[in-house]
């Protein structure tokens, strides 16, 4: 005769075993692991746009989104009124010159371009402090604004040349365009005019670093005249045993190991030895090719726009990151198995 605790065991063992097999042939059933039935799986792979989406929200939250009149930037062919409360003979209206400098009574040339309209007002009035006014009032007033316009080229939703009365950030002037498109990357080139022999003109910022990583160093200010160009970004798709499946940005050069890292790496029950890049080649045919990311040659393959990497899964591996055994009230216990990729 069995004694109690045998009969349990025997039961428990029975049923693990019962349960371990079917997912077996469950999992085997369920995933066609031949690269034949993977390619013919991911004929047309619907690429999700919402990565995009996403980033457009948080920058439109970092952007002001408003312009301050105290923050309009001088330039040549600016009509300035200047009013100094303290001297009516003092108020006049001028012309910002060419070289950036407007003529005023007593002082002569001074230069106000690339300088806000309350910048203006503060070195005209610290001028006059120096000899002739004990504490001077000035108002500078843009009549006419001729000078400062920024053009956004590319992959923005409403690109084109803007005029720039104020002081922004890139943040705001991209919100300005209405943010980026569905196929832009996650950089942006600013050509510039350098005021200096030594200033860059052209400055390349990683949005992803800006927005996601918090570098607000990043957010540089905005010129007259400023070329904004977004450049168009490829794509890869992710899917099978992985652990952030879906569509991503190529940026500059990608090796699959990094491409692997940026959906999240391989899930536990991944075939390391046995993974297949889906790729079209001249745009025409549609070539398979196998992988082992056992070997680090393979790890360093470059992905390339419209490339689609399929992790294969391992059904023992599946099924043993599946199951469970569980026990109740003495005498009863039991198996189960839920698919780990749900």
């Amino acid at each position: 005769m069995l004694k109690k605790n045998e009969h349990i065991y025997i039961f428990l063992t029975i049923a693990l075993a019962a349960a371990f097999i079917a997912g077996v042939l469950t999992a085997c059933s369920n995933n066609q692991n031949t690269t034949e039935a993977i390619v013919k799986k991911y004929a047309a792979v619907p690429i999700p746009e919402n990565e995009i989406t996403r980033f457009n929200e948080q920058m439109f939250a970092a952007a002001k989104m408003h312009t301050d009149p105290s923050d309009y930037l001088l330039g040549a062919g600016d009509l300035l009124e200047i009013t100094v409360f303290e001297s009516e003979n003092l108020n006049t209206t001028a012309r910002v010159s060419s070289r950036g400098y407007v003529t005023l009574p007593l002082l002569g040339q001074i230069k106000v371009k690339e300088l806000t309209a309350r910048e203006a007002e503060v070195n005209i009035e610290n001028l006059y402090r120096e000899k002739y006014i004990k504490d001077p009032h000035v108002s500078v007033f843009v009549k006419e604004h001729l000078s400062q316009r920024v053009t956004l080229v590319g992959q923005f939703k409403q690109p084109g040349t803007y005029e720039y009365p104020s002081k922004q950030s890139l943040l705001d002037v991209i919100a300005l365009a209405g943010g980026l498109t569905d196929k832009a990357g996650h950089t942006v080139q600013i050509r510039r005019h350098s005021v200096r022999p030594d200033e860059p003109n052209v400055l390349l910022v990683d949005l992803d670093e800006l927005i996601k990583e918090g570098r607000t160093d990043l957010n540089v200010d905005i010129r007259g005249g400023d070329i904004i160009f977004a450049p168009e970004a490829g794509h890869f798709f992710v899917d099978g045993a992985i652990r952030r499946p879906g569509s991503y940005p190529i940026r500059d050069k990608l090796e699959l190991g990094e491409a692997l890292l940026t959906a999240g790496g391989i899930a536990p029950w991944a075939l390391k030895d046995s993974l297949v890049l889906i790729r079209n080649v001249d745009g025409k045919e549609r070539k398979a090719i196998e992988l082992d990311l056992n070997k680090p040659d393979s790890q360093k393959t470059e992905i390339k726009e419209g490339d689609i990497i399929v992790v294969k899964t391992s059904s023992w591996g599946k099924m043993a990151h599946g199951s469970s055994l569980w026990f109740g009230i003495p005498g009863f216990g039991g198996v189960g198995y839920k698919n780990p990729e749900q």
